[in-house]
């Protein structure tokens, strides 16, 4: 029987962590799709509607931060998992959408791994 495919959006305008990342979760046999803003983001999620999980940084430049990515991402995508990053600003829950995990930077990919696991079983 075949693994259920596992999908992942990392949206990072910087592109090192952002290939860093896609590298991380490829090697753990997730298909990963890039976005270096929200704007692309939002392209890529149209055109692939059945990502399960969207990790994106807060500071971003383009129309929104990734705060609003994952506002919008929860009213027309409500399935997807959720994980908001951030080495500059401290959020709590009530800025962030119900069932949206935020991580300070730097953060261990493991760590988030391990989450989407638990949060998908």
């Amino acid at each position: 029987m075949a693994a259920i495919e596992r999908s992942i959006l990392v949206v990072d305008d910087e592109a090192l962590i952002r290939i860093n990342l896609a590298v991380f979760f490829e090697d753990e046999g997730f298909q990963v799709f890039e976005a270096g803003d929200a704007d692309e983001a939002i392209g890529i999620l149209d055109a692939n509607p059945s990502i399960q999980v969207v990790l994106t940084d807060v500071q971003m430049p383009g129309s929104m931060d990734g705060v609003k990515l994952a506002h919008y991402v929860r009213n027309r995508f409500p399935p997807t998992l959720l994980v908001v990053a951030s080495g500059a600003v401290k959020l709590t829950a009530a800025d962030l959408p119900a069932h949206t995990m935020f991580l300070a930077k730097p953060f261990d990919p493991r760590f988030v791994l391990s989450e989407i696991d638990r949060l998908s079983a």
